[in-house]
């Protein structure tokens, strides 16, 4: 065999065209979904956003006595259902209590529509910190960030961040009419592998669910009801009775990780939990909300910025991932989405509802407002451009 004289020659192009691959995958010019994905989903011309602050319903808070004006400052990061024909969102509120994005109270408000675009809303909240026995946990900054859906026999299960200016952590209440709520408490607080858990900060729960007769409701996998959680990175939860779950670990007993933020990529900081997974036919897919790191991302995307990715795991390992878009399907485009408390911008997706033969996805708005965005697969549409 001949030896080499100058090896660099041969080295230094091979090492170059294989940097410029390996950056080529975050760099995809063109954004065209593959099979498994959902969309593109459209703004409805003239509609969004569909909920803003108003500051002339007033609440008497439980705690303090006081009536409080509790959705003047914020409206944002929203659940979706559907009950008796209409789409029904609950949605994030701020009041002015205090200065910044987590320093005021939360509370979750009600609003109804018969088409998913124009919303009459209740004048109080349905769920907010009380004198409970979750006032611990909620009390004062709030009940944040819902993610909600419907078992077969018509309970609505809603998971939300419990948030007392300490540690966030996922609760779960339980309606029959979407209004009244019965608390349950921190999600993890069984968890008997790994009991820490409950002391530890978690958000944002994705439980799985499946279309039956048109109607999208919670489902089972491998005998056990199933949720996707975190923010760091997509975590695992099961279930045998919505209310206590325990999380999934790997060999060394930690939490494991189906996927993680992804240097390069608009997902780069952060790997957030969206709306309610959905089981198709090509496996489970799972909506989710990226960051943009504003050193190690994608250098298109604004630094901070949120948008959303979806990512598709096997029907029969849901640890296991089969597909993953490398750039989001929707994206800050809109000034109302770009504009807000969050002026990195952001499109933060929380409820995805089924209703009318399409998927009606409700996402906060620069962490200020609720925007709309449907998908139509008798006629999808193209997902958001690239910059």
């Amino acid at each position: 065999m001949a030896h080499i004289k100058n090896p660099k020659r041969i080295i230094m192009p091979i090492l170059f065209l294989l940097g410029w691959w390996v950056t080529g995958l975050a760099q995809q010019t063109t954004n065209t979904l593959p099979d498994w994905a959902f969309g593109g989903f459209v703004r409805p011309k003239g509609v969004n956003p569909v909920i803003s602050p108003i500051s002339n319903t007033f609440f008497k808070d439980p705690i303090s006595g006081k009536p409080i004006a509790w959705e003047s400052n914020d409206t944002f990061n929203p659940a979706a259902t559907v009950k008796d024909g209409k789409i029904i969102v609950l949605y994030r509120a701020e009041d002015k209590s205090g200065v910044g994005i987590g320093h005021r109270t939360s509370r979750i408000g009600y609003a109804s529509s018969n088409n998913g675009l124009h919303f009459n809303r209740k004048k109080n909240p349905v769920l907010y910190p009380a004198k409970d026995d979750q006032k611990a946990y909620e009390w004062p900054g709030g009940t944040e960030d819902p993610r909600i859906a419907v078992t077969e026999d018509g309970t609505y299960v809603i998971f939300y961040t419990q948030w007392n200016r300490n540690v966030p952590r996922l609760g779960v209440a339980t309606s029959k009419d979407l209004m009244t709520w019965k608390k349950h408490g921190p999600i993890f607080k069984h968890a008997k592998n790994l009991p820490s858990l409950v002391n530890q900060p978690h958000k944002s729960a994705s439980i799985v669910t499946q279309l039956k007769n048109g109607k999208q409701i919670v489902t089972k996998v491998n005998g056990h009801y199933w949720m996707y959680w975190g923010e760091q990175g997509v975590y695992g939860a099961i279930s045998d009775n919505l209310v206590d779950w325990q999380p999934i670990l790997d060999e060394q007993g930690q939490l494991k990780a189906f996927i993680s933020p992804r240097k390069g990529y608009f997902d780069s900081d952060l790997t957030e939990c969206g709306p309610p997974a959905i089981l198709t036919d090509k496996g489970i897919l799972l909506l989710y909300n990226g960051k943009n790191n504003a050193t190690e991302g994608d250098k298109r995307f604004n630094q901070g910025t949120y948008s959303a990715g979806q990512v598709l795991f096997d029907l029969h390992d849901p640890t296991k991932v089969l597909g993953r878009l490398d750039v989001p399907f929707l994206r800050p485009m809109e000034p109302f989405e770009k504009s807000g408390q969050y002026i990195d911008g952001t499109v933060f997706i929380e409820g995805l509802v089924y209703f009318q033969k399409k998927w009606f996805l409700y996402y906060g708005c620069a962490d200020s407002k609720v925007g709309v965005a449907v998908y139509d697969p008798s006629n999808p549409a193209k997902a958001d451009p690239l910059p």
